[in-house]
């Protein structure tokens, strides 16, 4: 016989050790750790932004310069529970819904 035949017969007859517990679950231990890293990372900084945006949302009071979604620039010249009447021009209003607000126009830069 040669090397190889006895090493695998050898092989086959000692007994199997069991799995340790990392063994069993390193795929559900990996999988744990990925949605966590997920979860600080990308998820809770989303959900705050968004709870900061939902707050100057209803912090908007008349005179303030905003951003609608549209690209709309304008002056809020009257707040109501759901929108917001919007001067653009001199005399021209528009009615806006309060979600479509998307930033202060004091954050955007001259060009």
């Amino acid at each position: 016989m040669n090397l190889i035949t006895i090493f695998l017969l050898q092989a086959q007859t000692q007994p199997q050790a069991e799995p340790t517990f990392l063994q069993q679950y390193s795929f559900l231990i990996l999988m744990i750790l990925i949605f966590v890293v997920m979860y600080f990372f990308m998820i809770r900084p989303q959900q705050k932004k968004q709870k900061e945006v939902v707050k100057w949302r209803e912090s908007l009071k008349k005179g303030d310069k905003i951003v609608t979604v549209g690209g709309i620039y304008g002056t809020v010249a009257e707040v109501k529970d759901t929108f917001l009447l919007v001067e653009i021009d001199n005399n021209v209003k528009i009615r806006v819904d309060k979600s479509s607000v998307v930033k202060d126009i004091t954050d955007v830069q001259n060009r």
